[in-house]
């Protein structure tokens, strides 16, 4: 297959990710939905990691384990937080502002001074993500105005752990396949979530399933994970990996379109200035729009690894 045309189908489908998962919740509880997603997700995935099957000693499971809770467990469990209470369509926006939240942490704790093209560039594109988080407010109340901010908050948290994962797996996906680290965040974070899972069906049973439960178990098992994942690590491997990024603005255009006859979800004009001055603030200050901006996920790589390396001395793990 095309590597173009790969990128381009695994990013429609995340891109349709938000409105379907949104439809599905109003059915089927958000951990029962995660549950069943990674896990399954992890059956399909299984055969292809045990062909490539590496030994994994205790720091290189240790490093899984965090990718997996960071970079999955956590950045799911606020993306499902928050589609119940804000509008779909807001996701793929939100999430495309990881430049800006990895440019302050580099400011925060590898103490970067900042340079003045950069820096008014990420505060151009943080003032997209405020238009997005805040419009609510400039909406005359229509909707429950509070549910919404807390909603897109954390969508921002989900963009956030999903940005902290990314740096934790760069330098681990050289030295580990794919395949393999991609099976095992997926195990650990249905193991993570089978005992929320266990909570919800207190008060939930599967005898409830309807079609939106369905179509949101089908579409994250079969394709928001196996088949994404799958057609994304097959594009790496064939186009250089800084041009990957490039295909993550599809996600906005087609969350869009299914969001509107799904979920009746249109932009206002307050998404349109806020997804302007995101896509127009990275560029600003990188000069181009990628998705990551490689030199400081190096750097903060690094930083984390310090970091490991003393929690492991005074915790014995590893």
């Amino acid at each position: 297959m095309n590597p173009i045309l790969a990128l381009i189908i695994a990013n429609t489908i995340w891109g349709a990710a938000s409105p379907i998962f949104k439809f599905a919740l109003k059915n089927i509880p958000p951990f029962t939905l995660a549950f069943i997603r990674f896990f399954f997700a992890s059956l399909i995935l299984s055969p292809m990691a045990f062909i490539k099957w590496q030994f994994l000693s205790k720091k290189r499971f240790f490093e899984i384990f965090l990718v997996g809770f960071v970079g999955t467990f956590l950045n799911i469990t606020f993306f499902f937080l928050g589609l119940p209470k804000s509008e779909s369509i807001n996701v793929p926006i939100i999430a495309s502002s990881g430049p800006v939240f990895l440019y302050i942490l580099s400011i925060i704790f590898l103490k970067e001074k900042p340079k003045v093209k950069i820096f008014l560039g990420m505060m151009v594109a943080l003032m997209g993500i405020l238009v997005i988080i805040l419009s609510p407010i400039f909406l005359d109340g229509k909707k429950l105005v509070y549910g919404q901010i807390e909603g897109n908050l954390f969508f921002v948290l989900a963009t956030i752990a999903s940005v902290l994962g990314t740096v934790f797996a760069k330098d681990l996906m050289k030295k580990i396949n794919a395949y393999i680290v991609t099976f095992l965040t997926f195990f650990i974070t249905a193991i993570l979530f089978l005992p929320l899972m266990l909570n919800e069906l207190n008060f939930w049973s599967f005898s409830q399933l309807n079609t939106n439960g369905w179509i949101g178990i089908i579409f994250g098992v079969l394709f928001s994970s196996a088949l994404a994942y799958y057609l994304f690590y097959y594009s790496m491997t064939k186009i250089p990996v800084q041009e990957v990024g490039l295909f993550t603005y599809i996600d906005p255009v087609i969350a869009v379109i299914i969001a509107a006859p799904l979920l009746q979800e249109y932009p206002t004009t307050y998404f349109f200035i806020g997804t302007i001055l995101v896509f127009l603030g990275i560029y600003v200050a990188e000069g181009r729009i990628h998705w990551h901006p490689w030199h400081m996920i190096k750097k903060f790589s690094r930083y984390y690894n310090d970091i490991r390396s003393y929690s492991v001395s005074i915790t014995s793990k590893k």
